[in-house]
Formats: structure tokens, C-alpha cells, sequence
């Protein structure tokens, strides 16, 4: 959908005689009112002059990078390199009307259309649908945020979506280009539950399905892989939920062990509690390796952070670092980080165009690493 800023100023240019008439008298009588209601005003108390306070002006927002496309909506981007060009695999937001509510019930996504772009900043390339909810035969609704690997001279697009029963799952499509088309697999991957799919390969060829999230995201209801429909939020006091990972097949499309919890901890090595919820675990989370050393980012959700934490194996532990990426305009912080021609970028979404929580844009901005390691923490906007 093009987006359009129109003027909320009557333009009376077009008006006919009569028409400018009858403007000319409204106008008239808007002045002669102006004028009795300031007369009436300086009538006040004998002795004291009334003067309106003016109000500072709101200084407007300068945002640190612009939507990479404005078409459509977009968000929760996955992004990668492949063939030497850049791909990005983002959720396709809508405007559905459902209500909202903190499951997200108003996030209807119905289709993926993946993104491509030669080099950062460059032209941007919508391919179109790549894979829709009815070409789904295991889900019911809300195609929720991707990822996509090569292997096997394939590509594969992992995806959330709600099954029959209204439980998340996690499926698997294949498509031989990575800009799709895309074909799903009839049952979602067996052992797979919630959302926000991350697949990382390492160095030696394995392949590791990383995946959670709470709240809508349903994480809540798994204890040890196990679906309770009654289980709830943990308390303030209680050990925050941890993301899921699971070493994949070889031949990318099932488990090739149990899933397993992935801890996070301080820098004691105490696991966080959930009233931590600046720092504990939330969804979307993201692995990436650099100079041997695993990062294992996410969303802390509720507190709109991103942040980071350090591992020496993809299955952790992985030891809280600090922040990746401040608060953005808009409710969810969800994204991904790349390598392209030996530099590194945050894609990431936020609200600039719509406004709206659901209505959301993917964009990009680069990640620098300090000589420790460390990554130096970004904002959206420019102060």
C-alpha cells in the first residue's frame, strides 16, 4: 500500500462563487467573534494583565536511519547474505481490525514477502509473496517473524504460525532461490513450539534452531517440552523463561535431538529473574559469531531493550553483556545482525511510518565492536 500525506487545511481555490460566498461570511463571522473574545478578555480583573503561556515546541524526532521500503508494511527482519547479495526475510504486517490485546492477536499476518538489495543503502527489491498462509496446511492464522538458511543446495524459510488447535509451531518450507517462491512442509517440525525462529549454522555445518517467546508467543505453557494450557507468567521472585535451541538434521527439515533451554546469566552466573525484565529473556532471539565468540541477542519485550549476552558454544552459557539497541518508537524490538563486505549491521523495525504498534518498518544501521569484544550500544534516533 502507497503511503499519502495529505493537508488538513480547506483548500478554497476550487470553490464556486457562491461557494467563496459563503466562506467569505463564515470568515467574516469567525473574525468578528476573535475579536468580541478578546475584548472580553481584556475586560478582566481591574488592576491585572492575563497573558497565555506559550509552550515550548516539541523538538521534532531525527531518526538515526529511514524505512527501507515504504509500500508495505514490514517488521522483525532476518537478514542474510546469500550469493553475495543481501536478504532480508521480515513478518508482512497488516491492518486487519482485529482488537488489540498483549497476546498480539492483532498481528493477522497472512504472507511473507522477502526483500533483497545488492549492498546496504542501496535499491531495495520487494519479490512478492513468497510463501501465504492458505499454502500452509498445518496453520490456521498469524504467520508470525522468519528466518531462512542454505543448505543441501536449498534454501529453507522456517516460520511461526498457529496450528488448528490455536497453539504456535514452528514449520519449514523449501524453495531453490532465496527470494522464493516457497513451498511448506504438511506438518510443522515435529518438537517445535512457539515462535520467533533463528537458525544458525556454524563453522563445521551444523545447523542449531534457536526459537521462544512469552506472553502471545505461548512460551509460558512449555515446561520441559511438555504443552499445559493452564501454566502461567512467572512471578517477579520466580527464574525468567529461557529460549529454546535445538541442533537440526542434516537434512534441515526435523530435530536431531530434544530441545533444550538455553541459560542466560549474570556476570556471576545467576540466572535472571523475571522482575529483571530490562535484562532477562523475552523473544526474538538472534545468534551471530564474531572473532570465536557466540552473541546471543534479544528482546527483552516489556522494556522494549535489546540486548546481548557471550558464549563460547551455540548452546550457552551465554554471560549478560548489556545493551544492544535502546527503545525505538513502537512496542516490540525485533532483529537480526549480518556481516556484509566485512562490516556489521543491526536490522531492526520501528513505527515511523504508521505510527501504529502493528504497523511497522524494517530498517538497518551499522553495529561497531569495541577491541574487548563488546558491542557499543545504539539508538534509533540522533540526539
Amino acid at each position: 500500500m502507497s503511503l499519502h500525506i495529505t493537508s488538513s487545511y480547506p483548500d478554497v481555490r476550487g470553490y464556486s462563487l457562491n461557494q467563496s460566498s459563503m466562506l467569505k461570511h463564515k470568515f467574516t463571522a469567525w473574525g468578528m467573534s476573535a475579536f468580541l473574545c478578546l475584548a472580553m478578555a481584556h475586560c478582566g480583573a481591574p488592576g491585572k494583565t492575563e497573558t497565555k503561556e506559550e509552550k515550548p515546541a516539541t523538538p521534532e524526532k531525527k531518526y538515526a536511519s529511514q524505512p527501507l521500503v515504504s509500500h508495505i508494511y514490514t517488521a522483525d527482519p532476518s537478514a542474510h547474505v546469500f550469493d553475495g547479495k543481501i536478504y532480508i526475510y521480515p513478518s508482512h504486517d497488516t491492518a486487519t481490525g482485529a482488537p488489540e490485546n498483549d497476546n498480539g492477536d492483532h498481528f493477522q499476518m497472512m504472507d511473507y514477502r522477502i526483500l533483497s538489495m545488492d549492498s546496504i543503502g542501496g535499491k531495495v527489491t520487494d519479490n512478492g509473496v513468497a510463501l501465504s498462509l492458505k499454502d500452509v496446511p498445518w496453520a490456521s492464522r498469524q504467520l508470525w517473524a522468519p528466518d531462512a538458511a542454505f543448505a543441501n543446495g536449498k534454501y529453507y524459510l522456517y516460520f511461526p504460525a498457529k496450528d488448528k488447535d490455536g497453539i504456535f509451531r514452528i514449520g519449514v518450507a523449501t524453495g531453490t532461490s532465496p527470494a522464493g517462491p516457497f513451498k511448506a512442509e504438511p506438518t510443522p517440525i515435529k518438537g517445535t513450539y512457539s515462535i520467533d525462529p533463528c537458525v544458525y549454522t556454524d563453522d563445521d555445518g551444523a545447523s542449531y534452531l534457536y526459537f521462544g517467546g512469552i506472553w502471545g508467543g505461548q512460551l509460558q505453557h512449555w515446561n520441559n517440552n511438555r504443552y499445559d494450557s493452564t501454566a502461567q507468567l512467572k512471578k517477579p521472585e520466580e527464574t525468567a523463561f529461557l529460549p529454546r535451541v535445538a541442533r537440526l538434521s542434516k537434512d534441515m527439515l526435523s530435530l536431531a535431538e530434544p530441545v533444550r533451554e538455553v541459560k542466560i546469566v549474570d556476570s556471576t552466573g545467576k540466572l535472571f529473574t523475571e522482575k529483571e525484565n530490562d535484562k532477562r529473556f523475552f523473544e526474538a532471539v538472534w545468534l551471530h559469531k564474531y572473532n570465536n565468540k557466540y552473541y546471543l541477542s534479544y528482546s527483552t519485550g516489556d522494556t522494549h531493550n535489546l540486548v546481548y549476552a557471550i558464549g563460547d558454544h551455540p548452546y550457552g552459557p551465554f554471560v549478560y553483556k548489556g545493551l544492544l539497541l535502546k527503545p525505538v518508537d513502537g512496542w516490540t524490538s525485533h532483529h537480526s545482525i549480518v556481516e556484509v563486505g566485512g562490516k556489521w549491521y543491526l536490522f531492526y523495525h520501528d513505527t515511523q511510518l504508521s505510527g501504529k504498534t502493528h504497523l511497522r518498518n524494517v530498517k538497518v544501521l551499522p553495529l561497531q565492536y569495541n577491541a574487548d569484544g563488546s558491542i557499543q550500544p545504539m539508538s534509533a534516533f540522533i540526539d
